[in-house]
């Protein structure tokens, strides 16, 4: 899950409102092309996004709201590590591996905590 929660989030974030290219999404992501090609066959498979050789690959409903929670919780972590007094650079790239093992509970109390400081 983890995996598809970073290239959802990845699609989203170089989509905007067009679609991308498997170039673009290796880049961003540091993998290499086919690792991109067979990853998105699997997203394809499991309905997140859609893929069409000329026209580059686009999310679908349920890719978008994949994205959204997983930016979301993302955002969460960083105000929460933010409160803590790390540096913001620090809390995005940490807030990367902490976001896909967080459990409910744990993410709603960050939330408290972020949102009031210490």
């Amino acid at each position: 899950m983890e995996t598809a929660e970073d290239y959802v989030e990845a699609v989203a974030r170089l989509a905007g409102d067009g679609l991308v290219r498997v170039g673009g999404l290796a880049l961003c992501l540091g993998v290499s092309h086919v690792t991109v090609v067979r990853t998105l066959e699997r997203l394809r498979r499991d309905g997140l996004v859609s893929k069409d050789t000329n026209s580059g690959i686009a999310l679908t409903p349920k890719g978008r709201r994949l994205a959204g929670a997983s930016r979301a919780r993302h955002d969460v972590v960083v105000r929460f590590l933010q409160a803590l007094g790390v540096p913001p650079g620090v809390a995005q790239q940490d807030a990367e591996g902490i976001e896909h093992h967080v459990s409910k509970a744990t993410l709603r109390a960050m939330k408290r905590f972020g949102s009031h400081g210490v």
